[in-house]
C-alpha cells in the first residue's frame, strides 16, 4: 500500500512548540484521513527548528465506496414532510426514492444514496489547505505580504489580506508526496497562498543550501543526513547528550544534566555540536543555582562540576552549537563566553547588592515594628520593604505585608498542632516572601525560596528557619517532596490554607481546566503534607482560624456588591497587626471542604485506593483527611477478609431494606424500645448490636478501626437469624417501626466507620 510523505519547512519554530506541533500535525492528518474513508497502518511525526515532517505507512489508496439508506415518511404523508425528506436526501423528485412495504406501517419511501470511493489522492488535496490554514498554532502571525491589509503595497510588495495564511514563522516550502514503497511517488500539488507542494526541500542552510528532491521518506532521511540535517529529535537528544558527557568527562568534569534544558537545545539545532567554554572562577563565589540559571537562561549551556562532587560547579560550560566550525568552534566558545562573563557580572552584582543595606531604611521604620523586624539585618529590611511599598499580592485579598501577616497569624494556631516550636515558626513565617524583593529573584523567579535560604543563613538564622523560607512552597506538584522539619511544615500549611480561604472567601475558584492561581495545586500539597507527615487537622476549624480578628474586620456577607468586597479587602490599615478581612460563611467552608475531598480522592486514587472504598469511608462534614485515609487504609486490608465478608454481608442486607423502607416513606422509630421486642431473634439482634457498638465506638477512641470492624462483624450471625425468623413488614405499625428502627441501628453502628452500602461487594 502507498505511503504518504508531507514536510512543511520554515523560519525557526521556537523550540516549546516543536513536539506539540509536530503532534498536532499527525493527529488533524490522520484523523481528516479516517474521517474521508481512508484507513492507514502507522503514523509517525518528526520535528527540527525549521521543519515538521509527517511519515504515514501503508495508506489505502481509494476509500470504500458507501451506501446509505434514508428512511422516509409514509407515502401518504403531507406534501410538506415528504418534500423535507426529498431535500435531506437531495433527491428531486419522490420517484427517485424507493417505496418499502411494510405489514405493519404500510408503504413509505427510502432514499437509497451511493456514494462512489474517491482517490487517496483526491483526499490529500483537499484536507490539507483546510490543516495548514487553521493550524492550532499559539500565536500564528501573518507575514510579509500576508501581514498588509488588500489595496496596500511596500517595497514593490501588493498586500494579500487578512484571509491570508497565519504561521507561527514564515512557511517557506511544502513537500506532499504520495505512493507505493518501491514503485515512483508523485507529488500532490496543492496550493496555499502562492505555494505550491511539490517534491523539493532543503539542508542546513548553511552546510548544505542545495535543493533535495524527494521521493519517499527513507531516502528524504538519509538525504537530509547528508545535508546535515538530524531529523529525529530523540536522536539529536541523545547525541547531545553522550557528547555532552563524554566532552566534561574528557575534561575532568561532570555534566549537571537538565532534561527540560536538553528538550529545548535538541529544538534550536539541526545539526548538533559540543563545546566546552568557560568563565573566571572568581564567579563561582556565586551561588550555583545562580550561576546554573544565567548560563541556561541566557546562553542556553549546561554547566559542569568537578568529577564525582555532588554540589558545587566549575567555571566549564557545555555550550551546543548548530554549525560546524572550520575554527574547531573557537570562534563560537569566544562569542558564548563573553557573553556568559558579562550576565554573571550582572548577577554577582545582585548577589553583592541583596547582602548590603538598602538605602532608605528610615522609611521601613513602621513596617519593622510591626513585623518585629531587625534592621540591621539585609533579609529583615527587603521584608520591610516589601509591606512598605505596598505590593499588591491580589486587588480584593490586598498587599503582600497583609498576606504574610495573615500566614503569620494562622502559622502561630497551627504550630502546636503540628508540634512545631512556637517562636520559630513566627520567625519562618515572617521571613517566608522576604527574597521576593531581592534583586536575585527579581532576576530569576524561579529562585524564590531557594535565595531566602541561603541569605537567611547567611544572617545567621536558625537552620530551621532557614529551611522554612525555602520549603514552605513545597509540595509543588504531585512528584515535588513534602518538607519534614515541622517547622517548614506548619509555615507550609498555613500559606497554602490562606491562599485557599481567601481565593475561596472572594469567590475566585478554578472554574473547568482554569486554575490561574493553581488552587488545585495548593490543595493537593496540603493533602500530601496532612497524610504524608500524619498531620491531625480538623479544616473546617482551620479555615475559620484562617480569617484572625473578624470581630475586628468588616463582615460583609456573599450577597454585598463586589466592590463592597474590595473596599473591605483593599484597607490598608493594620488592627492587631492582622489584617481585615471577609469571614467565611458555612456555605463557603463546605464548598472548600469538598474541593478538598476532589484532591483527596484524587491522591487517594493514585495510591491504589478502590473508589467504593473511599466514598464508603468519606462524608460531606469529614474534616480530618488523616483519619479518612486511615479508615480507608484499614477497611481496604479487612474487607477482603472473613470477617470483612461477613460485615457486608451483615449490614447491606439490613440497611438496603431500611433504605427502601424509608423512600417509601414508612414509619421508623427513634429508637428501640425494649418492650416492643417480642421475637428470641429481635432480642438477640438488639443484645449484639448494643455490645458491638460499645465495642466500636471504643476501638475508635483509640484510633483503632480495624478492631471496631471485627466489632461490628460479630453482628453477621443475629442479623442473619433475624432475618429468618422475623417478619420486618408487620401487620401492627408500631410493631414494624421499632423493627425497622433495630435496622436503622445497625446502619448507625456501622456507620462510624464507614458506609458499607457504597461497597461493591
Amino acid at each position: 500500500m502507498p505511503d504518504l510523505l508531507l514536510e512543511l519547512r520554515s523560519e525557526e519554530i521556537p523550540a516549546r512548540m516543536q513536539r506539540k506541533a509536530a503532534g498536532d500535525l499527525k493527529k488533524l492528518v490522520t484523523d481528516a484521513l479516517v474521517e474521508a474513508g481512508l484507513t492507514y497502518e502507522g503514523a509517525r511525526e518528526y520535528w527540527t527548528p525549521r521543519r515538521l515532517t509527517l511519515d504515514i505507512r501503508g495508506l489505502v489508496a481509494r476509500s470504500a465506496d458507501q451506501r446509505e439508506e434514508i428512511k422516509g415518511p409514509s407515502t401518504k404523508a403531507p406534501e410538506q414532510a415528504v418534500a423535507g425528506f426529498l431535500r435531506k436526501a437531495g433527491l428531486s423528485s419522490a420517484s427517485e426514492a424507493t417505496v418499502v412495504s411494510d405489514p405493519k406501517k404500510g408503504d413509505f419511501y427510502v432514499a437509497v444514496i451511493s456514494r462512489p470511493g474517491r482517490a487517496a489522492e483526491s483526499i490529500i488535496a483537499d484536507v490539507m489547505p483546510g490543516i495548514i490554514r487553521n493550524f492550532p498554532w499559539p500565536k500564528p502571525m501573518r507575514w510579509g505580504a500576508a501581514s498588509m491589509p488588500k489595496g496596500t503595497s511596500f517595497g514593490g510588495i501588493e498586500g494579500q489580506g487578512s484571509e491570508s495564511l497565519r504561521w507561527v514563522r514564515p512557511l517557506q516550502s511544502i513537500v506532499c508526496v504520495f505512493g507505493p514503497e518501491h514503485d515512483e511517488t508523485q507529488v500532490i500539488p496543492f496550493e496555499i497562498d502562492g505555494l505550491t507542494a511539490g517534491n523539493v526541500t532543503y539542508g542546513h542552510r548553511f552546510h548544505a543550501p542545495v535543493a533535495i528532491t524527494v521521493r519517499r521518506f527513507d531516502d528524504y532521511v538519509s538525504s537530509l543526513d547528508k545535508a546535515k540535517v538530524m531529523l529525529d529529535a530523540d536522536r539529536r537528544k541523545d547525541m547531545i547528550l553522550h557528547d555532552a558527557r563524554d566532552l566534561a568527562f574528557a575534561n575532568g568534569l561532570d555534566l549537571v544534566e537538565d532534561e527540560g534544558l536538553l528538550e529545548e537545545v535538541s529544538g534550536l539545532v539541526e545539526w548538533p555540536h559540543v563545546l566546552i567554554g568557560e568563565f573566571e572562577p572568581e564567579y563561582l563565589e556565586i551561588p550555583a543555582e545562580i550561576i546554573r540559571l544565567t548560563i541556561k537562561t541566557n546562553q542556553k549551556c549546561f554547566v559542569t562540576r568537578p568529577q564525582g562532587a555532588q554540589e558545587g560547579l566549575s567555571n566549564r560550560f557545555i555550550l551546543i552549537s548548530n554549525i560546524e566550525a572550520k575554527d574547531g568552534g573557537k570562534e563560537i566558545i569566544h562569542g558564548n563566553g563573553k557573553v556568559v562573563r558579562a550576565r554573571l557580572s550582572d548577577a554577582k552584582h545582585f548577589w553583592t547588592r541583596d547582602q548590603g543595606n538598602l538605602p532608605d531604611l528610615e522609611t521601613l521604620q513602621d513596617a519593622a515594628q510591626r513585623f518585629g523586624l531587625d534592621l540591621a539585618k539585609p533579609l529583615d529590611q527587603r521584608m520591610a520593604k516589601l509591606d512598605a511599598l505596598n505590593v499588591t499580592f491580589h486587588a480584593k485579598l490586598g498587599s503582600q505585608g497583609k498576606r504574610v501577616s495573615r500566614i503569620r497569624a494562622l502559622a502561630a494556631k497551627l504550630a502546636p498542632l503540628v508540634g512545631a516550636d512556637a517562636a520559630l515558626v513566627d520567625r519562618a513565617a515572617v521571613l517566608a516572601k522576604a527574597d521576593l524583593r531581592t534583586e536575585a529573584v527579581g532576576e530569576f523567579p524561579e529562585l524564590q525560596g531557594q535565595m531566602g535560604r541561603r541569605y537567611a543563613l547567611l544572617q545567621g538564622e536558625d537552620a530551621s528557619v532557614a529551611a522554612a523560607v525555602e520549603e514552605h512552597w513545597k509540595p509543588q506538584g504531585p512528584t515535588d517532596i513534602v518538607p519534614t522539619d515541622r517547622v517548614s511544615l506548619t509555615v507550609a500549611l498555613a500559606d497554602k490554607l490562606d491562599t485557599l480561604v481567601g481565593f475561596w472567601a472572594i469567590d475566585e475558584k478554578p472554574t473547568g481546566s482554569k486554575d490561574p492561581y493553581a488552587l488545585r495545586r495548593a490543595a493537593l500539597g496540603v493533602v500530601r503534607i496532612l497524610l504524608e507527615r500524619r498531620v491531625r487537622l480538623n479544616l473546617l476549624d482551620v479555615f475559620a482560624q484562617a480569617m484572625p480578628d473578624r470581630q475586628a474586620a468588616p463582615v460583609v456577607s456573599s450577597s454585598d456588591e463586589e466592590g463592597q468586597v474590595a473596599q473591605a479587602l483593599s484597607d490598608n490599615s493594620y488592627i492587631n497587626e492582622t489584617f481585615p478581612v471577609v469571614s467565611v460563611e458555612p456555605q463557603i467552608a463546605a464548598d472548600l471542604l469538598a474541593f478538598f475531598h476532589d484532591r483527596l480522592k484524587v491522591y487517594l486514587r493514585d495510591l491504589g485506593a478502590r473508589h467504593d472504598i473511599i466514598d464508603a469511608v468519606l462524608t460531606s462534614e469529614a474534616d480530618d483527611l488523616l483519619m479518612v485515609a486511615r479508615r480507608a487504609e484499614a477497611l481496604t486490608a479487612f474487607i477482603t477478609s472473613e470477617d470483612g465478608r461477613n460485615l457486608l454481608a451483615g449490614t447491606k442486607r439490613a440497611v438496603q431494606l431500611l433504605a427502601a423502607e424509608e423512600k417509601k416513606g414508612t414509619v421508623v422509630a427513634d429508637g428501640v424500645s425494649d418492650e416492643l421486642l417480642r421475637l428470641d431473634a429481635e432480642k438477640t439482634l438488639w443484645a449484639a448490636i448494643t455490645a458491638a457498638s460499645r465495642e466500636a465506638s471504643a476501638a475508635i477512641g483509640k484510633e483503632d478501626f480495624r478492631s471496631a470492624m471485627e466489632a461490628l462483624s460479630k453482628l453477621r450471625a443475629p442479623v442473619d437469624r433475624f432475618f429468618e425468623d422475623v417478619l420486618v413488614n408487620d401487620e401492627d405499625v408500631v410493631i414494624r417501626a421499632n423493627r425497622l428502627a433495630l435496622l436503622k441501628a445497625i446502619r448507625e453502628a456501622t456507620g462510624t466507620v464507614a458506609d458499607f452500602s457504597r461497597i461493591v461487594s
